[in-house]
């Protein structure tokens, strides 16, 4: 609870609510009386709070009655359509439902297009592609049944590879007359080829390319982002370069994500160097690189080894009004080898406002691991806490190698089975059976 009350505590007015909260002892699992002063939740803390609980579903959901019931907050549709999406990652479809059906009844907080983009993503994911189909099907009793929300549910078909699907409902028999709509054709298009891209199927990515042009749809500047980001992933990044020309030849405009790639692919095929240049070109004509473009040339130096211009662009961005985001120092991670070094960036990543992401704290936490350092493992794991971030099945799984790898194997075992008392799946370790199953070997 305390670690939700200091998510809420966005604003000065807020901290004296947020000690008397404390003083009072409150728990998510508790039901007490309602306060008489509650905090003066907002949506955007609500929703800050429960993502702090993205990884443990039970307590995000108490918070979210807890802050109706108790402090008389009323839920909007952004606050139903994040716990809804928390509920959604573990399957608890029957949760995410009841909550829909609570949503109908208040306009503040009615269903809207992200709600069922979030629930296709859901059972998609999941690979229940009926359940997806049958979702979309009810989309007319919330007047959702428009382009929209067919668009959304391709999108997640080709998002979660089930692209063969998303082709039949898309160019399969008599489909475009049931639908009662127009669709851009070269939108549903480059949801296809990204599907094909996702799922690394570069032949199938060549042909639907190829059928696009024997099928008379016009390819954009989205379609021709996709396919140069094909080619770089398929390791030909030259064949991207090559695109990139006859975008240039055929007028069309790029912008600074289709310029994101072309700095990428260039730097792949003809260096780092060539990249800068390319920077610089970018400029010229008007289009100002932005915070991903900074990421692949720090990505690029560091890969040559050039850490330390790697951090002297760093530097320049902060000078150049463009914030690092936390990609530009996992970059930067990534290169460093010195447990004294990573710890000091990491402090400045923070003391920036730059929050870690999970991902980071895996990242760093393997590190140390794989070096024999736990001393910073831990202080990894506290500091993850300390900032509201709720630990997944991969940070479990580093600390516990880290804890195993040290002999603390009791430690290690409260860490399991604490893993499995939020339904996350820790990985079998011989060293953490139980005393019994040892014995039986």
């Amino acid at each position: 609870m305390e670690r939700t009350i200091r998510t809420l505590s966005t604003s000065p007015s807020l901290l004296p609510r947020v000690k008397l909260l404390l003083s009072r002892r409150f728990s998510l699992s508790s039901s007490p009386q309602p306060t008489p002063d509650p905090p003066d939740l907002s949506p955007a803390s609500v929703c800050g709070a429960l993502s702090g609980y993205a990884n443990d579903w039970r307590k995000a959901l108490d918070f979210f009655n807890w802050a109706e019931q108790q402090c008389r907050f009323r839920h909007t549709t952004d606050t139903y359509n994040r716990m809804i999406d928390i509920l959604g990652k573990v399957f608890e479809f029957d949760l995410s439902w009841s909550l829909i059906d609570r949503m109908r009844d208040d306009p503040l907080s009615f269903p809207d297009h992200v709600t069922f983009r979030i629930m296709f993503k859901r059972y998609v994911s999941a690979h229940l592609v009926d359940e997806a189909s049958r979702t979309y099907d009810r989309l007319d009793e919330f007047g959702l049944k428009d382009e929209t929300g067919y668009y959304n549910f391709v999108d997640a078909l080709c998002e979660y590879k089930h692209v063969m699907e998303a082709h039949e409902l898309c160019f399969g028999k008599d489909k475009k007359a049931e639908l009662g709509f127009d669709v851009d054709d070269t939108k549903i298009c480059n949801m296809i080829l990204r599907g094909w891209f996702k799922m690394g199927w570069w032949s199938k990515c060549g042909e639907f390319w190829e059928e696009m042009d024997k099928k008379g749809i016009k390819k954009d500047l989205h379609s021709y982002s996709i396919y140069m980001d094909i080619e770089c992933k398929r390791r030909k990044p030259w064949k991207a370069v090559k695109l990139y020309k006859e975008m240039k030849r055929k007028g069309i405009k790029l912008d600074v994500v289709a310029y994101n790639t072309v700095v990428r692919a260039v730097g792949l095929s003809e260096g780092v160097d060539f990249a800068i240049r390319l920077c610089r070109e970018m400029r010229e004509l008007g289009c100002e690189p932005n915070v991903v473009t900074n990421n692949t040339i720090i990505k690029l130096l560091c890969d040559n080894g050039r850490v330390r211009d790697a951090h002297k662009l760093l530097d320049e961005m902060r000078k150049g009004g463009c914030k690092p985001n936390v990609v530009t120092y996992n970059c930067l991670f990534g290169s460093l080898e010195k447990p004294r070094e990573i710890l000091r960036l990491f402090y400045r990543m923070i003391g920036t406002g730059v929050d870690p992401r999970m991902d980071t704290y895996v990242m760093l936490m393997r590190k140390f691991g794989r070096w024999g350092f736990l001393r910073p493992v831990l202080m990894l794991w506290n500091k993850m806490e300390e900032l509201g971030a709720s630990p997944d099945e991969s940070a479990y799984n580093a600390l516990i190698d880290a804890l195993v790898d040290k002999g603390m194997i009791d430690m290690a075992r409260r860490y399991d089975e604490e893993m499995l008392a939020k339904g996350l799946s820790p990985k079998p370790r011989v060293e953490l059976a139980p005393k019994s199953e040892e014995g039986s070997r």
